[in-house]
């Protein structure tokens, strides 16, 4: 079996699922982790509020996303919209993933065993 540290993630704009072969040691099997809850901000008093509170969110989110890939070589993103390239973007400009291989796909809901499916058969596994 391969031991390169991959990891694949299904996003939209409330939530990630991934679906990662490794821990902080070793590489074995895929498994999920946790899904990503995305904090959505309602009722700001203007609009300049509400931005900053959205992008505050959207960059915790990523984060968390991000705390996740850790070690990561090779990572699948995969979701409706942009919001796969705006997580590509943040994780790029962020020192430790700037040499991250990173490989987006575009795709519908899905739920977390088609994740998991993708995810092995996106890496041959």
């Amino acid at each position: 079996m391969n031991n390169q540290k991959l990891a694949g993630l299904w996003i939209d704009t409330e939530k990630a699922i991934v679906a990662k072969n490794h821990d902080e040691q070793s590489a074995s099997e895929f498994f999920l982790c946790n899904p990503v809850k995305h904090e959505i901000q309602h009722g700001n008093s203007n609009e300049h509020t509400g931005n900053n509170a959205e992008q505050t969110n959207k960059r915790k989110f990523f984060k968390e996303i991000a705390e996740l890939l850790v070690n990561t070589e090779k990572v699948l993103i995969t979701g409706p919209g942009t919001i796969q390239e705006e997580l590509k973007s943040h994780l790029l400009s962020t020192p430790e993933y700037k040499d991250l291989d990173i490989t987006l796909q575009t795709s519908q809901q899905m739920g977390d065993q088609q994740v998991l499916e993708t995810v092995k058969s996106h890496f041959g596994n």
